[in-house]
């Protein structure tokens, strides 16, 4: 009996260990959902075509007073990922039947992640920002000086900022967002730290390291970002640039 008691107590002890398990996959995936559903909330999706419109956080495209939404997001798994290659990508189980395009940028819970660049029916690929040819736009928190995020293919925690005047007041420690010039990310989204900054020889401006908010290596959930009117906005400067 000692032993048959120790025996099922021992089954039911790894039972209770696989419930559990799976328990707790259901809770990270209903809180997921539920980011998902507070992110689309931000003040920062909608955009309004003049300053005589109310921004307001509903989940309408549209609102009675003219007011459209502007970014959204939809939940994706990560598939796959790299990030000892010169050249890094991210696959996600998400697709074109799935609503997701070309260009749309990528979130992940601590900062922005990187940008679609090709798509199937049920699966999309990342371009990481752990890619030399990642080019995105962002800002210092503080002053609001925009440059351009790069990766120098070293180190998967480390990203590069360009473009920052000498004149500019930095620190250690300084938050990186990013800038309202992006056409794939809203602003003010984070993107890390300043870790070292570097007074260029040759220029008038700074070489920033910046840590990502990002952990690269243990990333599994994102939201892709869809602007809902980047179409609009690219028509009509190619309309322009046509012009010229």
């Amino acid at each position: 009996m000692g032993t048959a008691n120790e025996l099922t107590g021992s089954v039911f002890s790894q039972y209770n260990k696989v419930e559990g398990y799976f328990s707790l996959r259901k809770e990270n995936e209903r809180l997921s959902k539920e980011n998902t559903r507070l992110i689309n909330l931000l003040k920062e999706d909608y955009s309004s075509a003049d300053t005589t419109n109310k921004v307001v956080t509903d989940t309408i495209p549209i609102d009675t007073l003219g007011t459209k939404r502007k970014y959204l997001y939809m939940q994706a798994e990560v598939v796959h990922n790299s990030t000892n290659l010169p050249n890094n990508f991210i696959t996600l189980h998400r697709g074109s039947n799935q609503g997701v395009k070309r260009d749309m940028g990528v979130y992940g819970p601590g900062g922005i992640v990187g940008v679609v660049v090709d798509v199937s029916s049920n699966f999309s690929v990342v371009m990481s920002l752990l890619h030399k040819q990642s080019n995105t736009s962002v800002k210092i928190k503080k002053t609001g000086e925009s440059g351009k995020l790069e990766w120098d293919g070293t180190d998967a925690s480390i990203l590069t900022l360009r473009d920052i005047p000498k004149s500019v007041k930095l620190q250690k420690g300084d938050t990186v967002l990013t800038s309202q010039y992006s056409d794939k990310f809203p602003p003010n989204l984070m993107v890390g730290t300043i870790a070292q900054i570097i007074q260029e020889q040759s220029t008038n401006n700074y070489l920033l390291k910046i840590k990502s908010a990002t952990d690269f290596k243990s990333i599994q959930t994102v939201w892709i970002i869809d602007n809902m009117q980047r179409e609009e906005q690219k028509e009509l400067e190619e309309k322009v640039k046509n012009k010229k």
